[in-house]
């Protein structure tokens, strides 16, 4: 046989070149899509209770801090202006149960914690394809600390095995730690404390919050 023309090769070359750059642009990288904040966000999808299902930090102080915690639940409700949300977190530690109430600020896909210029922390959703999930980045900045963490949150106490893998793979594009997976079976505490904290116990519990970060 005969060796094939220099024609020939360019034809060739030419047509495998336009071969990838059509599958580079029909099969998008997976991070791409994983870790693209949400910018179509309805405010009624978020209300209500979640419970966390799993998270991830690269601060190894807060990921320890998240591992004692038997529970955790997260409310959400709209306030009475449309940019405002109303954000409730309930730790469980065994028997005790710890409220942290938040305003929250929205401008485009970007939330704001009103933590009174304690610390910096700014919330983003991401995707994902659980129908009853959200995943939340948060992006915290202190004087102690500079971190990314990612939680799972869902309707339900326990996703599907390929909800969680499709979680795991969000970690992985942001190069963080295996996710501590909660215990379904843990209780979870009521929405509203038995007994109002006092006067002299609020601030205590500020100042626990000032403290993790």
């Amino acid at each position: 046989m005969g060796k094939p023309s220099r024609n020939s090769l360019v034809a060739v070359c030419a047509v495998t070149l336009i071969y990838l750059m059509c599958v580079s642009q029909a099969a998008p990288p997976v991070c791409e899509r994983l870790v693209h904040p949400l910018d179509q966000l309805a405010p009624h999808h978020f209300e209500g209770s979640w419970a966390l299902v799993a998270g991830s930090l690269n601060h190894s102080p807060s990921m320890e801090a998240l591992r004692r915690r038997d529970s955790i639940t997260m409310y959400f409700s709209n306030s009475s202006e449309a940019s405002t949300l109303s954000y409730t977190q309930i730790n469980r530690f065994g028997d005790q149960c710890q409220y942290l109430r938040y305003n929250i600020s929205a401008e485009g896909s970007t939330f704001t914690f009103d933590v009174q210029s304690r610390f910096s922390l700014s919330m983003y959703f991401l995707h994902t394809s659980c129908p009853d999930c959200v995943v939340m980045k948060w992006v915290v900045k202190s004087s102690r600390r500079i971190s990314t963490d990612l939680y799972l949150l869902s309707r339900r106490r326990e996703v599907e095995q390929k909800e969680l893998e499709e979680f795991r793979a969000q970690l992985k594009c942001y190069q963080l730690p295996e996710p501590v997976v909660m215990d379904p079976t843990k209780e979870l505490c009521p929405e509203q404390p038995e007994n109002q904290p006092t006067a002299a116990a609020a601030p205590q519990a500020e100042e626990t919050v000032a403290q993790k970060t």
